[in-house]
C-alpha cells in the first residue's frame, strides 16, 4: 500500500497538477473564444524557457522566476492573439484552429533557435525525499511544492471568477456572448484576461513540468492531448471541470503501470499516454459536454 502511494498516487497527483494547469487555459479559451487553441502546449514551452532565461542570468532557483515567466508569457500571450488571432476572429473558426498550429510551430521554432534542442535542467542533481508520518510516506520536496503551488492559484482563480467585476463578465461572456455585449460588458477586456489567465497558467504549469523533470522543446506538444482530454473530461468552459479533469487524467496514467495483475506492470509507462487518448475517445462518445456539462466541440 505505501508502495502504491509514495511510487504511483503522489506523482500522479503531481502530473494531473501539471495537466490541471494547461486544461484551464484551453477550456477558457474555447469557452469564450469558441475555438480549440492547439498551440497552447507550446506557451507552457515558452513559460518554462522563459524561467530557464532568469535562472541562468540571475542564478535564481526555479519557483524564484516563476512569478516572472507567469507575468511575461501572460503579456506575450495577449500579443500573439493581438497579431495573430484577433484579425482571423470574423472568419471561420477553423481558420483561427489552423492558425494556432502556426503558431506552436512559430514558438517551438523561436525556442530551437534561442536555446537550442539539447535536454536543459533548472537544478541538476537529486533531491532527498520528505519523510512524513514516521517515515511511511516520502515525497520529493519539488512534489510538495508544485501541488502547494498549483493548490494556491487554483484557489487564486476561484475567488478571481466568484468575486470580481471581471470574473463574472468572464462567466457570463463564456455563457452568452450576445447577452454580454448587449448588457453592456467590455468584451474586448475580457478577452485580454482570459489570455493573461490562459498565459501565465500555462507558463506555470511548464515551469513545474521542467521541475520535476528536463526541458525540451517538445515538451508542452507532448502534453497537449492529455489537457485536452481533461477539458473534454471536466467539461470544456469549465474551468474547475479543467482542474478536477487533469487530477484524473494524471493519476490514471500513473495508476496505469501498477501492478495490479501479477508482477508487472498493467500497462507498459511508454504507453500510458495512450490512458488520456482512451479516457478522450470514450467521454465523447459517452458524455460529449463532460462530467459538469460543459460546451461540445
Amino acid at each position: 500500500m505505501l508502495e502504491f502511494v509514495n511510487f504511483y498516487l503522489i506523482p500522479g497527483l503531481v502530473l494531473g497538477s501539471i495537466y490541471a494547469l494547461g486544461a484551464i487555459g484551453i477550456t477558457m479559451l474555447f469557452g469564450i473564444l469558441r475555438f480549440a487553441h492547439f498551440g497552447h502546449g507550446d506557451m507552457m514551452t515558452m513559460g518554462a524557457y522563459v524561467a530557464l532565461a532568469v535562472v541562468l542570468a540571475f542564478g535564481l532557483p526555479a519557483m524564484w522566476a516563476l512569478p516572472i515567466a507567469m507575468v511575461l508569457a501572460a503579456g506575450l500571450a495577449v500579443g500573439i492573439d493581438r497579431l495573430f488571432y484577433k484579425p482571423l476572429r470574423s472568419g471561420p473558426t477553423i481558420v483561427v484552429v489552423i492558425a494556432s498550429f502556426g503558431v506552436a510551430l512559430m514558438i517551438r521554432s523561436v525556442i530551437q533557435v534561442v536555446f537550442g534542442v539539447d535536454v536543459e535542467s533548472y537544478q541538476p542533481g537529486f533531491q532527498r525525499p520528505v519523510f512524513l508520518f514516521d517515515g511511511s510516506i516520502r515525497i520529493l520536496p519539488r512534489h510538495l511544492t508544485i501541488m502547494a503551488v498549483t493548490a494556491g492559484l487554483m484557489l487564486a482563480l476561484h475567488l478571481f471568477l466568484t468575486r470580481t467585476k471581471m470574473g463574472k463578465a468572464m462567466r457570463a461572456m463564456s455563457d452568452d456572448p450576445e447577452l454580454a455585449r448587449a448588457t453592456g460588458i467590455d468584451t474586448g477586456r475580457v478577452v485580454v484576461y482570459t489570455w493573461i489567465i490562459g498565459g501565465g497558467l500555462a507558463a506555470a504549469g511548464g515551469v513545474f513540468l521542467g521541475i520535476d523533470t528536463q526541458l525540451t522543446p517538445m515538451m508542452g506538444w507532448n502534453l497537449l492531448l492529455p489537457m485536452f482530454a481533461a477539458a473534454i473530461l471536466g467539461g470544456i468552459g469549465k474551468p474547475f471541470g479543467a482542474v478536477v479533469g487533469g487530477l484524473v487524467i494524471g493519476c490514471a496514467e500513473e495508476l496505469a503501470t501498477y501492478p495490479w495483475l501479477g508482477d508487472g506492470p498493467l500497462l507498459e509507462p511508454s504507453y500510458k499516454s495512450a490512458v488520456a487518448f482512451a479516457i478522450l475517445v470514450i467521454m465523447l462518445i459517452w458524455r460529449p459536454t463532460g462530467l459538469f456539462k460543459g460546451r461540445v466541440f
